[in-house]
C-alpha cells in the first residue's frame, strides 16, 4: 500500500496502482511499478510501512482501527491497544442498562469465549461420533448385536477428551491462558503439539 502525503500530512491511502493526479499532473499507474521509491517520494507517493506491535489475534481481541503517520519521511500504519474479548457470558442489556429478552421472554446472553470454543469441541466431538452412531442404533434394534468393543472404546474416548477439553478451557481465567491452549509447539521428533487436549484420529 501507498500513502499521498502533502504538508507532511497523510493525505490518501492507495491500496492499489491507479492513475492519480497530484498537483496539476496525472500520472499513469505504471509510475509504481517503474518508478524508483525516491522519483515516488519525491512527489508524496510513500510505501506505508505496516507496525504490528499493538495488533493482536482478532479471535481473541478486538483492534482497534489503524491510523497512518508521517513522520522521518518514513509513513507508518499502526493500531492502538487492543481489548481483551470476554472469557465469560454476560446478559444482553440495552442502551438503558435494561435486560434484552427474548420474544419468550427469556434473557438473551451474550456469549463469551469460554462458551464459544466449547461450542466448537462439541461440534468436533458430534462429528467425530456421527459416523457409528449406527452401531449404537442397531444395537438398540437387534437383540443379538453387540457394539464391537473397538467402536465402544473409540466413542468413549472421544467423550472424554472433549470433556478434558472442556475442562481445560474452563480453567482459564485470562484470554492469553485460553490463547495458549490452542498455539502448537514443533517437538524434536518433527511432531507439533498445544497443551489442549486432541481428538482421538480414527477407529483402532
Amino acid at each position: 500500500m501507498y500513502a499521498i502525503v502533502e504538508n507532511n500530512e497523510v493525505k490518501q491511502i492507495i491500496t492499489n496502482p491507479k492513475s492519480l493526479v497530484i498537483g496539476d499532473v496525472r500520472y499513469p499507474a505504471k509510475i509504481f511499478e517503474l518508478w524508483s521509491k525516491d522519483e515516488k517520494e519525491a512527489i508524496g507517493i510513500y510505501e506505508i510501512v505496516v507496525d504490528q506491535t499493538n495488533y493482536k489475534d482478532p479471535e481473541y481481541y478486538t483492534n482497534t482501527n489503524s491510523s497512518y503517520n508521517f513522520a522521518d519521511g518514513q509513513v507508518t500504519e499502526s493500531w492502538g491497544t487492543a481489548t481483551a474479548k470476554r472469557l465469560e457470558d454476560e446478559n444482553a442489556v440495552d442502551g438503558d442498562g435494561e435486560n434484552v429478552l427474548d420474544e419468550d421472554g427469556n434473557q438473551v446472553i451474550n456469549h463469551g469465549l469460554k462458551t464459544i470454543k466449547k461450542r466448537i469441541i462439541k461440534a468436533q466431538a458430534s462429528g467425530l461420533l456421527a459416523p457409528t452412531d449406527w452401531y449404537v442404533v442397531k444395537a438398540t434394534e437387534v437383540a443379538d448385536y453387540s457394539v464391537p468393543s473397538n467402536i465402544t472404546t473409540f466413542r468413549a474416548d472421544v467423550r472424554a477428551k472433549s470433556n478434558e477439553m472442556e475442562t481445560q478451557i474452563d480453567a482459564c481465567t485470562t484470554v492469553d491462558e485460553l490463547k495458549a491452549l490452542y498455539e502448537y509447539t514443533q517437538q524434536e521428533d518433527g511432531t507439533r503439539t498445544r497443551p489442549l487436549a486432541e481428538f482421538p484420529k480414527e477407529v483402532v
